[in-house]
């Protein structure tokens, strides 16, 4: 039986949020969803969706751009989050790879992922398992552990940035954009160790991805957004057999591939709106 998430229980819930900038620029528009323990959300849709804008909502980030939830919640089991500041959320469990694959450029691989680390206060011993288990994951930046980050690629940068995360012991991490910039090949062995880390160590993702069509056969649920807005949901499944998600965001229908052109015909038509 295929595996779609949808009876384990929610860890993560973001209720009807409106975020706005600057005071008066609206962003989010009553966004809802949810994130299942130990699974997979695939955040969809294409750039300025407000993918990265809930990303940063739930991970309390948005000050720092002049961003702010204005309406509804976010629950992070059970209890409301949305006005902790990030360390605070992260020491919960909740952990964001931002977008760009962020390193301290002039660190070596280890010496960043142990930055992930720096709040904890388990012991060195747990804190050198941790160390080893990353390493397990992403045996090439075990390779890699003593070259300066920013003389490594962009496939290595961005395992490094998740390594990182992990260091931190997180339950759920916030994962915006992880095929940006990188090779096809690279983005299916990124998607891989995501799914193995999810499976291996429990960990839950909420990915924000445009590249539909991969993120969709490793998500178990997903949520596709259109101008700030969620305009279709379900499992993974049943969105990648959607006729309008396959047409618009697959760029397939009954004819075959769709060119550009065609697809942006959608903007007009917003058939699952009406």
């Amino acid at each position: 039986m295929l595996d779609t998430g949808e009876t384990r229980e929610p860890i993560l819930e973001v209720n009807n949020i409106e975020v706005i900038y600057n005071h008066v620029i609206l962003v989010l528009k009553g966004v809802s969803l949810t994130v299942r323990e130990r699974g997979i959300t695939a955040l969809l849709g294409g750039n300025g969706a407000g993918k990265t804008t809930t990303l940063k909502a739930i991970s309390n980030l948005l000050h720092s751009e002049r961003g702010e939830v204005t309406k509804g919640s976010i629950v992070y089991r059970g209890e409301r989050v949305q006005h902790l500041d990030p360390a605070a959320l992260v020491k919960t469990g909740v952990i964001q790879v931002m977008e760009g694959r962020h390193c301290f450029e002039h660190l070596t691989i280890e010496e960043n992922l142990r930055t992930g680390a720096y709040t904890r206060r388990d012991g060195r011993g747990a804190v050198e398992a941790d160390l080893e288990m990353v390493y397990s994951y992403f045996p090439r930046l075990k390779e890699r552990r003593k070259s300066q980050a920013g003389y490594t690629s962009g496939g290595e940068q961005q395992m490094c940035a998740i390594g990182r995360a992990l260091m931190s012991r997180p339950e759920t991490i916030l994962l915006d954009e992880p095929s940006m910039g990188l090779a096809p090949q690279l983005v299916e062995q990124i998607f891989e160790i995501v799914k193995a880390v999810n499976e291996g160590e429990g960990v839950a993702f909420l990915l924000a991805e445009q590249n539909t069509n991969v993120a969709l056969r490793y998500a178990h649920s997903g949520y596709i957004l259109e101008s700030g807005r969620v305009v279709m949901e379900g499992t993974a499944q049943a969105l990648r057999e959607n006729d309008d998600v396959k047409e618009f965001y697959l760029g397939m229908s009954d004819k075959g591939r769709r060119s550009f052109r065609d697809v942006r015909s959608y903007r007009r038509r917003k058939r699952w709106l009406s």
